[in-house]
């Protein structure tokens, strides 16, 4: 099993998630579950995938993990670029 938290990349990512949820503390409370709850999601499911895949048993389900990862942090374009 690998060890994520050795990828420089999940800590960048996890150090972004942590300013992110800093950032988004002062967002309007009725976008709660709206905005803020998708840049949330979205900035964090990049870490979250790195760590799972690094479970995985074998060098394609980790880098299919990582594509995931790669899509999530496409994703999180969006919703920072509609603030």
């Amino acid at each position: 099993m690998r060890d994520f938290k050795k990828f420089e990349v999940w800590r960048l990512s996890h150090q972004l998630t942590l300013k992110i949820y800093t950032s988004t503390k002062s967002f309007p409370k009725e976008e709660i579950f709206g905005l803020t709850s998708q840049i949330r999601r979205s900035f964090a499911s990049i870490g979250y995938n790195i760590s799972e895949g690094s479970g995985r048993n074998s060098d394609k389900e980790f880098a299919n993990f990582i594509n995931i990862a790669l899509g999530s942090s496409n994703r999180s374009r969006k919703p920072i670029n509609s603030i």
